[in-house]
Order: structure tokens, then sequence, then C-alpha cells
């Protein structure tokens, strides 16, 4: 059986605002994350992902009662991810609501966090969210909201992070995020041969097309911020643009 395709509305949260950027910089405030995730579950998305993107950078935990806020009103599973440094953490995140909490900063520091989250919770939960900057050779991990190198090689990361128990990779590229110039395809296609769990492209999608490339190159979902949030397009028009090209997903409300 073919699974379907996912088409992911992000959220990325600053302070309890949505907001949107260019290679994770230069963010501007957009909306409230619960009343734009209840759009765009309306609109046909098949999941969120909530990204709490300071929270790993300032020190604190994740904001749990905006995640809750946001929980309450959706029916679609929602990830959540920022500032989750511990297993308590990943009960927390959970118990606010989430269906899955997305590991980044955390896992690179300590990565059997991610098989004591996966043993205690499920495999089905944990995300393991890579941030990742091309250098001669392929690509780098960062952390701290991309700021801070970490030596590592994303696609071996990835691995190990399949490896260590996630469930799901979220593969980001830093140089495509919020330049709608289309996903990294290199990129997308090595971290999906390299890894047996889905793999979500994250980082440049400008049109239906760029998410058509990303499924073809091996990506189970595809990740949308900038142009769902300014209106460039909704998730209707994408999904039916996807149906005509062949790809199985699900279709919108």
């Amino acid at each position: 059986m073919t699974l379907l395709k996912r088409i992911i509305a992000c959220l990325d949260v600053d302070e309890g605002r949505v907001v949107k950027g260019v290679e994770f910089v230069n963010l501007t405030s957009v909306g409230d994350p619960a009343a734009m995730a209840e759009r765009y579950e309306a609109d046909g998305a098949d999941e969120i992902v909530f990204l709490d993107v300071s929270a790993t950078h300032s020190g604190r935990a994740t904001l749990l009662d905006v995640v809750s806020r946001t929980a309450q009103r959706l029916f679609i599973p929602l990830t959540v991810g920022g500032g989750v440094r511990t297993v308590s953490d990943v009960d927390l995140v959970l118990r606010a609501g989430a269906d899955k909490v997305a590991v980044n900063s955390a896992a690179v520091s300590n990565p059997l966090l991610l098989t004591e989250a996966s043993v205690r919770f499920g495999a089905q939960c944990i995300v393991a969210s890579i941030d990742a900057r091309s250098r001669e050779g392929g690509w780098e991990v960062y952390v701290n909201g991309g700021r801070v190198p970490t030596g590592l090689d994303a696609i071996d990361w990835a691995r190990r992070c399949a490896d260590l128990g996630a469930g799901e990779i979220l593969m980001t590229s830093i140089d495509r995020d919020g330049t709608r110039y289309g996903y990294d395809l290199d990129l997308v296609a090595q971290v999906s041969e390299a890894v047996n769990v889905p793999v979500i492209a994250s980082g440049g999608a400008g049109n239906a097309k760029h998410i058509s490339e990303a499924f073809t190159s091996g990506a189970d979902a595809a990740l949308l911020a900038g142009i769902l949030h300014d209106g460039t397009t909704d998730l209707l028009t994408l999904k039916a643009e996807l149906l005509r090209e062949g790809h199985t997903v699900r279709r919108a409300a």
C-alpha cells in the first residue's frame, strides 16, 4: 500500500507569536499560533509543527501554555519542538497536548535522549529535528536555532538519530529557509536514502513544484511556512496541483 504524502504547516513561534524570516534571521511576527493552526487544519493541513525557535537560545523551556491552547483547537497531529532538553520535558510537552516531540540541540548534546524518550513514549512520538548548512562536500549540523556549528555531518547524524530511536527526521536546510527557491533536493535525497524512517523536507518551499520535487527526491512529507502565512498560496490549491502531478496526497477539505 502506498502511504499518503503529507503536507505540514509549520509555526515558528517566538515569545508566543508566529514569526517568519530568512535563513533563521530577521524574524517578523505574523500571528497567533492557536488561531493559525486552526485555520490551516480547516484548509487541509495534514499536520502542524510548532517550533519554539527562541527557547533553546534563551535557555528557557517550551511555552507549554501556548502549546496547550494550540492543541485544544486541533484534531490533526501536532508536533512541538524547542527547549526540550530531557525526557521529563518530552513528557510535559506530550501532556500539554502534543502528539510528537521534536528534539534538536539537546540530542546533539545527549544523543541517548532520543533512545530514552523513544523507549518511554514510543518512536512514533520522537522526531529528530536537524538544521544544516551546506559546506564543501556535504552539510554541517547547526544547533541553538542555527547559530552554532557542531562539526557533525548532517547525513551521518540523521542516520545515527534513526538508529538511536527517532521515528522521524525533520531535515531543514538553513541555506534555503525562507528563500522560496525550493528545497535542497540533494540533501533531501541523501537523508531519505540514509534512513529507514520518514523524512520531512523543510526550508525553501515556494510553490507546488518544489513540493513535488521533494516528494520525488524521497521525502515523505513537506513542511511549509511563509507561503502560507502571507497568502502566496493555500493548501487547497497546493494539494490540487500535487494530485494532478500524481502524488498520493490526502484531498483538502
